[in-house]
Formats: C-alpha cells, sequence, structure tokens
C-alpha cells in the first residue's frame, strides 16, 4: 500500500525567483516593487539579459519590513462571562472620602446655573 503525498507537496519553491516573479511572490505591483525593494537586494545575473533574485534575500526583507512598520495582530477574544474577568478595584477595601462623581456634579451644576441665568439688562448712559 503507498501513500499520496498531497498536491501541495509536488511543488518545489524555487531559491532564485526571477524578476518578473518576484513583486507577485511579495504579493505587491512591479512599480512598488521597482522602488521600493529591489534597491536594496541583490541581482543575480542570468545568461545575457536575465534578472533574478534569492529568495531567502527577498524573505529576509519582508522581515525586515515587518520588524519596521508592522504591529502586532489582534488577539481572538476569549468568551468568558463578565463575572469572570478581573476587574480593576482598590485592594485596600472601601475608604472614606469625598466622592469625585458627585462633587463633579455639583460643580457642573453651579456652572450651568451661571451660564444660563438671565443678564441683567445694560442701562445706557449719556
Amino acid at each position: 500500500m503507498s501513500l499520496k503525498k498531497p498536491e501541495a507537496f509536488n511543488y518545489i519553491l524555487p531559491r532564485i525567483i526571477r524578476i518578473r516573479d518576484a513583486p507577485f511572490y511579495l504579493g505587491m505591483d512591479k512599480n512598488r516593487f521597482n522602488a521600493e525593494v529591489r534597491p536594496s537586494l541583490t541581482e543575480l545575473k542570468i545568461g545575457t539579459q536575465g534578472v533574478a533574485f534569492d529568495r531567502l534575500e527577498l524573505d529576509a526583507w519582508v522581515d525586515d519590513l515587518i520588524i519596521r512598520i508592522g504591529k502586532p495582530g489582534t488577539r481572538k477574544l476569549e468568551k468568558e462571562s463578565w463575572d469572570a474577568k478581573k476587574h480593576q478595584a482598590s485592594s485596600k477595601g472601601a475608604n472614606s472620602g469625598t466622592s469625585t462623581k458627585s462633587s463633579k456634579v455639583d460643580a457642573f451644576a453651579k456652572a450651568l446655573a451661571q451660564v444660563t441665568k438671565k443678564k441683567p439688562k445694560a442701562s445706557s448712559r449719556t
């Protein structure tokens, strides 16, 4: 009984990638490749006119790009109940003092009353 390999394993990724394929390999158009990537790569001459690049050097360029401008991915949120999550709270327990919430509400109410209060009419002097 012989085991058949999946289709994906029948293809060997070449070490040398020709210039026409390099932008596609990196997932970009040829103009962006020529402007941003190609100047930092070593060109390999193939025959009299052929140009290619080392696949490992292309991979290294992408690795450098990820380090320079990449962002960390978002993690999949776990399904936890609200009570199971850790909440910020004082480890010292309840303290006495002034509630800042009620103080802010009182200050806002006073300021609002001053703004909305009718202004006395200015008397005209001759």
